[in-house]
């Protein structure tokens, strides 16, 4: 390519993030009408759909979490479908399976795979750790793979596909955790609180007053994968790499650069998995944000969401009361964005 048709090139995408950044604007207008409130939840869910993530949502009910996919859907022209699950939940019952169908011109039987709730673009599975390791599996094999194997055949899943599973914090009991393996499958978790009193007011002025309006469509189908495809062409300097790198390396207790109170109170810490979802999730918010370059408060921003369920606390950390949410917050004040800074304090560490 000749550097006329790469300028050429470059020039569009800035053309077209910028009209992504006006389309986000458009969004939460649109989302506005049904939402109160969440601003940050509807930022990291839209952030997901952009990087091609997933995101679990930890919040107590009734929180309009199912409202939120739902206009999210809506908005951008998307299918979308909920699953509730439940104890006695099979992994067909997500996936679908193969039903013994006759055939009314030869008379003959056959089987024919009859697609489950999972063939949507947007799916919502709700309180996910409700249901077994079998199939939770099933549907994290899915998240994974963007395809569903049954009887031999592979069946693709809708593109774009985003997966927003819920889970209640508060109750334990009658429920299997998502194991580490499969909680890392996500590219966020999200917590939802309550909103404040003033959202409060407004939710129930909004909820019980005025007939609920009606939401536009803002993107298509296509115009969300042309946009996805977009956020992998932003740029990243190696600055950025190399302190994406740092920081994640830093929540590992055995990696040398590991600060005192990782060792103290960490088990285990984030893998390369975080460090590329932290790197396509900043692409994500620059161009939602309507810019075509990662900065490091990108970065910095999806830390939380990103780190706070791939590093593991250990016995001395949960007795203190310390939560994930404490450690990537010292983290991020602890190392520095200089690389230089960082070399210092690792030679002084080995010093001492």
């Amino acid at each position: 390519m000749s550097s006329d048709q790469e300028a050429t090139g470059v020039g569009n995408d800035v053309a077209a993030v910028k009209k992504l950044g006006q389309a986000r604007q458009q969004l939460i207008t649109e989302l506005r009408k049904t939402i109160v409130g969440m601003e940050g939840v509807i930022d990291e869910a839209l952030i997901a759909i952009f990087a091609r993530g997933h995101v679990l949502l930890e919040g107590v009910p009734g929180l309009a979490k199912t409202l939120l996919v739902s206009s999210i859907a809506q908005c951008l022209s998307l299918t979308f479908r909920r699953i509730q699950f439940t104890p006695d939940l099979m992994p067909s019952d997500i996936t679908g399976s193969d039903i013994l169908q006759d055939d009314p011109e030869t008379g003959s039987r056959k089987f024919l795979f009859s697609k489950g709730p999972i063939f949507s673009n947007i799916l919502l599975a709700d309180e996910i750790n409700r249901t077994p390791p079998k199939t939770q599996a099933a549907l994290l094999e899915a998240m994974q793979e963007k395809m569903v194997t049954a009887g031999g055949d592979d069946f693709a899943l809708d593109l774009p596909f985003f997966v927003l599973a819920t889970q209640n914090p508060l109750e334990q009991e009658g429920t299997y955790a998502l194991p580490e393996a499969q909680l890392d499958r996500f590219m966020f978790k999200v917590h939802v609180e309550y909103p404040s009193l003033d959202e409060e007011v407004e939710i129930m002025r909004v909820v019980t007053g005025r007939k609920a309006q009606s939401m536009g469509p803002v993107l298509t189908k296509e115009e969300i994968i042309q946009l996805q495809e977009l956020v992998d062409r932003v740029p990243v300097a190696d600055h950025i790499l190399t302190y994406t790198a740092r920081l994640v390396r830093a929540s590992r207790p055995a990696d040398e650069g590991a600060p005192e109170f990782i060792r103290d109170w960490i088990g285990w810490g984030g893998g390369p998995r975080a460090c590329l979802n932290l790197i396509v999730a900043a692409k994500a918010r620059a161009v939602l944000d309507g810019r075509f370059n990662v900065a490091v408060e990108d970065i910095q921003a999806l830390a939380l969401p990103v780190l706070r369920h791939r590093i593991g606390l250990n016995f001395a950390a949960l007795s203190d009361g310390v939560t994930t949410d404490d450690v990537v917050k010292k983290l991020l004040a602890e190392i520095p964005v200089d690389a230089k800074l960082y070399d210092k304090s690792k030679a002084a560490a080995h010093a001492s």
